[in-house]
C-alpha cells in the first residue's frame, strides 16, 4: 500500500462535470493498492495518517494532526503509484492490485480513516477524475506500508 499525502487548504474531485468530493483544510490522499495488501495494512496506515503532525501550531511548527485541526480528507484511488518505469518509456502497472481487490480496500481505507476521527470522502474508483487542490506549504508525504 502506497500513499501520497498532501496537506491542502482545499481540494475537490470532479467526475464528468459533477463534483463528487470537496474539503477545506485537510489532506488529499492518493492511494495505491498492491496485490498483497490487506485490511490490516489499511488499518495501520490510517492510524498513522490520522496522527501525522504536519499542520502548524500557534508557534508555526508542524505539531498538529489533521484531527487536531478538525480537518477532513479525500481519498483518491491511484493505481499509477505502482508504475514501473525501469524498462522502456511506457509504464507497467503489473505491480498494482486488480480492481476486485483494490476497490473494496480503497473503500475500507476511507471507512477506517473516518473511524480515526477524520471525516473522509472519496473519488470514484476507476473513473477519470479531475483533482483540484491547493497544496499548503507545500507539504507532501510519501507513505508505504
Amino acid at each position: 500500500m502506497k500513499a501520497v499525502i498532501q496537506r491542502v487548504t482545499h481540494a475537490s474531485v470532479t467526475v464528468e462535470g459533477d463534483r463528487v468530493a470537496e474539503i477545506a483544510n485537510g489532506l488529499l490522499i492518493l492511494l495505491g493498492i498492491g496485490p498483497e495488501d490487506t485490511e490490516e495494512n489499511a488499518r495501520v496506515m490510517t492510524k498513522k495518517i490520522a496522527a501525522l503532525r504536519i499542520f502548524q501550531d500557534e508557534a508555526d511548527k508542524m505539531n498538529l494532526s489533521v484531527r487536531d485541526i478538525g480537518g477532513s480528507a479525500i481519498v483518491v484511488s491511484q493505481f499509477t503509484l505502482y508504475a514501473d518505469c525501469r524498462k522502456g518509456n511506457r509504464p507497467s502497472f503489473v505491480g498494482a492490485a486488480a480492481p476486485d481487490l483494490a476497490s473494496p480496500l480503497v473503500d475500507r481505507f476511507a471507512e477506517l480513516l473516518n473511524e480515526q476521527g477524520v471525516p473522509t470522502q472519496t473519488g470514484v474508483f476507476g473513473a477519470h477524475m479531475d483533482v483540484d487542490l491547493l497544496n499548503s506549504g507545500p507539504v507532501t508525504i510519501l507513505l508505504e506500508m
